[in-house]
């Protein structure tokens, strides 16, 4: 997905580096937690080796980093910058998300929008819902409302996950983040039980509903204006862009790491759904879809 020429994203939207305040665990659904939850189910407990490092919010190596006061911030970037520089495009990325969604959410759900905090992190980080490492990839914390992201993930989104490698591909893994988000504000995060797994547990739905308001995302931001310069952000998105995007989603499908990590495919463990739900919610979104046509919560079949 081709950010349009002429296009100009102010910086300061991205922090970088670590900080934030220290907390109980990691929550919200990252994409790649689910990989490190599958590893400390089916591995660690099978060979007794403690992995709990990477996701142990005790941990006071992961708090090091720039400290008070000397956080920094992705700066001003052009359109080009944002085609061919990760940070660039993780910036105006999260700025085409924050124009859709200021106007799609109080429109659907009568409920105004609220930046995410966004902040690119490299190795480890501190945050609102614990201490993190890289291995759990992109995630969200709702009580900083915060979206933390170490962009060496996409390497491994192709090179672990099987993804395709495309500029569309990484931003579903921001929007799918942001979709956490929105579904904070609107109140989904707290009435889901995120504690189960299993094909139908809320987990499963929190995930699959994410993906789906990740796909609405998708589906306008070609015709979403960014309100400082009057371009359109992205340029529209094309058959093989799509596919990127919808290879991303099952490359983290619940199925395809079980099997690529146990050779078994265990339905009562998965916690962010099967490449199939997660591309067709993708699509439903993409699709013309709203915000209530995503609520997985509710939905009768996933």
């Amino acid at each position: 997905m081709t950010f349009q020429e002429g296009g100009s994203f102010e910086g300061g939207r991205v922090r970088k580096g670590g900080g934030g305040r220290r907390g109980t665990m990691i929550a919200g659904g990252g994409i790649g937690a689910v990989l490190v939850a599958l590893l400390i189910a089916f591995v660690g407990n099978q060979t007794g080796v403690d992995l709990s490092a990477l996701t142990d919010g005790g941990s006071d190596s992961a708090s090091e980093g720039l400290g008070e006061g000397q956080s920094q911030y992705v700066e001003d970037c052009t359109a080009e910058q944002a085609n061919t520089d990760l940070q660039c495009e993780l910036s105006a990325t999260a700025q085409s998300l924050d124009a859709f969604w200021a106007e799609a959410l109080p429109q659907q759900a009568g409920v105004e929008y609220s930046l995410p905090e966004v902040v690119s992190f490299e190795r480890q980080v501190s945050t609102g819902c614990g201490a993190a490492t890289s291995a759990v990839g992109p995630f969200y914390c709702p009580p900083d409302q915060t979206v933390y992201i170490d962009v060496t993930f996409y390497d491994e989104l192709t090179s672990r996950f099987g993804a395709n490698d495309g500029g569309l591909a990484r931003m579903y893994v921001v929007a799918h983040e942001f979709g956490h988000h929105i579904e904070q504000l609107v109140g989904a995060m707290d009435a889901a039980d995120r504690q189960g797994s299993g094909p139908e547990s809320d987990s499963v739905r929190i995930e699959l509903m994410a993906d789906c308001l990740a796909g609405m995302w998708a589906g306008h931001a070609a015709s979403t204006v960014d309100p400082d310069t009057g371009v359109t952000f992205l340029a529209p998105i094309t058959e093989q862009q799509l596919d990127d995007a919808l290879s991303a989603a099952s490359a983290v499908g619940d199925d395809r790491i079980q099997e690529a990590a146990t050779g078994q495919v265990n339905p009562e463990g998965w916690t962010h759904g099967s490449s199939e739900q997660r591309q067709r919610w993708f699509t439903i979104g993409y699709n013309g879809g709203t915000i209530q046509d995503c609520n997985a919560l509710s939905a009768s079949t996933l």
